[in-house]
């Protein structure tokens, strides 16, 4: 999967940012139009710290828990994005700490997020996570289920659905993602047409396949182990 990391975060971090230069080039889009999101699931603080440095000012963190202990051990002015999945007792703490939410895979829980954000008196944006791939073991809904979660949100307030999320398999070669970001992409613009939502977010691709992600059209990609390296590491 995702090759051991050397050199240093800054030299890390360039790499990264090469790759998705080169990947939007041979896309013909823009790299102002992808947000690199790192992931600091395990990651210390200072690591975020080192990285907020060098220019990135969004996170991503899977789990509520880690990100109330992290968030306020970090620079105050960087945002967050929740990208795991979500619990439905987790949802008021994560209204509260994250800027945004990638994860929303049921109207149940777009609800209960709709319902806390009404609380906490925000509005907050979020993507629908697609199980793309059908596989038991991932989150996500159907994708023949998505429209109606888009429509359902239309009509709640303090929410705007702002695009799509999903993982797709996990495999040795990244070329295999590219069918799974395909379908993605494709399904995004088929809801755009029958929901005139205009779904501008692709949360898609990680460490080991975030160039294919760019190139099938992803507009945020969750960058962690290729940035940071091994969970737990500090700077």
């Amino acid at each position: 999967m995702v090759a051991e990391v050397s050199g240093t975060f800054e030299e890390r971090l360039a790499a990264v940012r090469n790759r998705i230069e080169t990947a939007c080039v041979r896309a013909g889009r823009s790299p102002d139009d992808v947000l690199l999101i790192p992931v600091t699931k395990g990651i210390d603080p200072d690591l975020v710290t080192v990285a907020a440095r060098e220019g990135l000012d969004v996170f991503g963190e899977s789990k509520v828990q880690e990100a109330r202990q992290k968030i306020g051990m970090c620079p105050g002015n960087v945002v967050w994005h929740m990208i795991g999945h979500l619990q439905s007792n987790k949802v008021k703490e994560a209204v509260r700490l994250f800027a945004m939410i990638h994860s929303i895979d049921s109207l149940e829980l777009l609800r209960l997020v709709a319902g806390a954000c009404e609380d906490a008196g925000r509005t907050l944006p979020v993507c629908i996570e697609v199980n793309i791939s059908g596989e038991g073991s991932k989150y996500g809904l159907p994708a023949a289920e998505v429209e109606r979660v888009i429509v359902a949100g239309n009509d709640l307030g303090r929410i705007e659905v702002r695009g799509l999320m999903a993982i797709p398999p996990a495999a040795e070669e990244p070329e295999a993602s590219r069918p799974y970001f395909r379908r993605l992409r494709e399904l995004r613009d088929r809801l755009r047409q029958s929901t005139g939502v205009e779904l501008a977010e692709l949360s898609m691709g990680m460490s080991h396949d975030f160039d294919i992600a760019i190139e099938e059209g992803a507009t945020m990609v969750r960058v962690g182990s290729i940035l940071f390296g091994k969970r737990g590491n500090k700077a």
